[in-house]
């Protein structure tokens, strides 16, 4: 059967939306558009630049499978070597040509058979499908703390970083926990005057060394990507992962002692003084918030000119952060190292299916979609990394290349006008739905004994609740009967370009 050519419509040109592009050209579509509203791609690693900026995934585990980088400097890649190989590889392979830099989607809605889009500028799309990569965590969540506007220093969040403001010598402080917050303090312990970490609830913090890779390591990998392959297979980094995720679904409670008791071993040889050390041990199940790792962050809180702040936070007058104890601590820069909004995905867009049906309306209760890429009421709005979906429980990376293989079978569908739309069944979504929750509800997320960002408002887990495995099995086809397909108009192809 011949195919007809779509217009299709990326939203987002970080590693998901890159990924569309390089796989819809790789399928013969030429003709689509990636919208992004920043000024270049790169997505998180454009937006985070703060000190000490790593990812905790292995770098040649941070690659898309048909570009690995033989040449990361390290085991774990910093931010700016990762922004480099997005541009890099969007570059390489022609998919820059098809993006539309600082431009914002406001509205889309599907009528006559098609998605109509509005964006911030003025100008106006027409597409037969959406794929949105908007990315999770973009949206930074702002602590309501009072006093924040008083204060007569720098303040900002870490995702906003202000590199105009000298560090060295500063009184500063950092709130939040999670991995920047751990990072930032690695990075700028010794270089302030001071360094405050207000920590409110204490991490599990997995030690990890970050191997620097020889020059030799880096021309092998260039010269034979065979060798590359087996370094990757030999890291055992997919043992771990499977290991990971078994913990968070309780299905191995002995891979759950061995992670509580490395941690636990990594913060009793590490922490010399006994009362630091107890106000650094956490009282929830590991991997109950995401688990840390870093392997140095237990020496930098220790540094002479660092510190670690466990009473919780009063307000912040124009001096710095008064704590409930009375005390007043002096600083200059304050830095809110406390995450994002996990549930905003494509909001504040207003986008609205078939009906009438909005997105908000179907996102009333919390955010949901069919194995975490379709909607009913939304044909041909797919989703890579959307809700429920597992974001931080594997390799992202890996995640997006096994969603678009799933994605690209429903397109195929369109391609060949099978059909003219596709999108799960309102009884598809409400099973896996009710799947999921029970799933959710036996999770260490939900039974830890902990907050996290992993928790929705009616406190439901709403990252993937199954194994890796799992995840892999169902991305490999589509179960059709969970799909809605409507009938394939008798039209005449329409200009398409946006006006």
């Amino acid at each position: 059967m011949a195919n007809q050519q779509l217009r299709i419509v990326v939203i987002g040109a970080g590693m998901a939306g890159i990924l569309a592009g390089i796989k819809l050209r790789e399928a013969g579509v030429d003709d689509f558009v990636i919208y992004e509203k920043a000024d270049r791609v790169g997505g998180t690693w454009r937006e985070n630049t703060y000190p000490g900026l790593t990812c905790d995934t292995p770098s040649h585990h941070y690659t898309y499978t048909f570009e690995r980088n033989p040449g990361w400097s390290s085991f774990l890649p910093p931010g700016p070597e990762i922004q480099a190989y997005f541009e890099d590889t969007c570059r390489k392979y022609g998919v820059e040509d098809s993006i539309r830099f600082n431009e914002e989607i406001e509205s889309a809605e599907y009528r006559d058979g098609r998605w109509h889009l509005q964006l911030k500028s003025g100008a106006q799309d027409v597409a037969d499908a959406v794929i949105a990569a908007t990315g999770v965590l973009h949206h930074p969540s702002l602590p309501d703390i009072e006093g924040m506007d008083s204060f007569r220093g720098a303040l900002f969040h870490s995702s906003r970083w202000d590199h105009s403001i000298p560090l060295a010598g500063k009184r500063i402080g950092v709130i939040g926990t999670g991995s920047t917050g751990v990072q930032i303090i690695s990075a700028l312990a010794g270089t302030a005057a001071l360094i405050e970490h207000y920590v409110r609830t204490p991490q599990w913090i997995m030690p990890v060394e970050n191997t620097p890779y020889s020059e030799a390591q880096r021309s092998t990998f260039r010269q034979d990507p065979a060798a590359l392959e087996e370094a990757m297979k030999t890291e055992e980094y997919l043992a771990s992962v499977n290991s990971y995720t078994q913990v968070i679904t309780r299905e191995n409670m002995a891979a759950a002692q061995f992670w509580k008791d490395t941690c636990l071993q990594n913060l009793e040889a590490s922490v010399a003084d006994p009362e630091l050390r107890e106000r650094l041990r956490p009282d929830h199940e590991p991997l109950c918030k995401r688990l840390i790792f870093s392997p140095d962050y237990y020496q930098a809180i220790q540094h002479p000119q660092a510190a670690l702040v466990s009473e919780s936070i009063e307000r912040i007058e124009p001096e710095g952060i008064r704590t409930r104890d009375g005390q007043l601590h002096e600083l200059d820069i304050i830095v809110l190292a406390t995450g994002f909004k996990p549930d905003q995905f494509m909001r504040p867009m207003q986008i609205t299916g078939t009906n009438g049906v909005t997105l908000e309306s179907l996102w009333a209760q919390r955010p949901k979609a069919y194995l975490a890429i379709s909607m009913p009421d939304f044909p041909n709005f797919f989703m890579l990394n959307g809700p429920n979906g597992p974001v931080g429980n594997f390799p992202l990376i890996d995640i997006a290349e096994h969603q678009w293989h799933y994605i690209d079978q429903l397109l195929q569908k369109l391609r060949t006008a099978q059909c003219s739309g596709i999108c799960a069944s309102a009884g598809a979504l409400a099973r896996f739905e009710e799947r999921r929750i029970e799933a959710a509800k036996k999770t260490v997320w939900f039974v830890g004994g902990c907050k996290s960002w992993y928790l929705d408002a009616e406190g439901i887990p709403s990252s993937w609740p199954w194994d890796y495995e799992c995840f892999v099995s169902e991305m490999r086809e589509p179960h059709w009967s969970d799909y809605e397909l409507m009938p394939a108009p008798q039209r005449e192809q329409a200009a398409h370009s946006a006006t």
